[in-house]
């Protein structure tokens, strides 16, 4: 995948590899991802990926991002069910346009998520740095 393939949906899962919680959700993680083929599920370690994911404040693993387009949907822990991950899944990819936004934009802490928690720039840059 080339920097410009970056999905429409991207689903970040930050974690930590000493983390065990972590390293038990990552297979049930992967096979979600081939579930969505069409999303672009991203596997970032908060220490080893620390320069390029900036800022996020990720208190607790594992913590899930889940972006459509230029908005945050979901930023967050996420009981280490893939059930859990499954479903809102299914609930924000069947969003319309516009209720997409209205949801992003519906409350002070989506609203912030906005400006502090877009990961589809910084994504971008990552992996143009990694083909070059």
């Amino acid at each position: 995948m080339n920097a410009r393939t970056i999905p429409e949906l991207l689903v970040v899962c930050l974690c930590a590899e000493w983390c065990g919680t972590c390293r038990e959700y990552r297979a049930g993680f992967d096979t979600l991802a081939a579930q969505w083929p069409n999303a672009g599920f991203y596997w970032v370690d908060v220490e080893d990926d620390a320069d390029w994911i900036g800022d996020l404040d990720v208190e607790n693993f594992p913590t899930l991002l889940i972006q459509r387009g230029d908005l945050v949907l979901f930023f967050g822990t996420m009981l280490p069910q893939h059930v859990f991950l499954q479903r809102t899944l299914e609930t924000l990819s069947a969003l319309t346009e516009a209720e997409a936004r209205a949801y992003a934009h519906a409350n002070a802490e989506r609203r912030a998520w906005q400006q502090e928690c877009n990961m589809r720039s910084a994504l971008q840059q990552h992996l143009a740095r990694n083909l070059a």
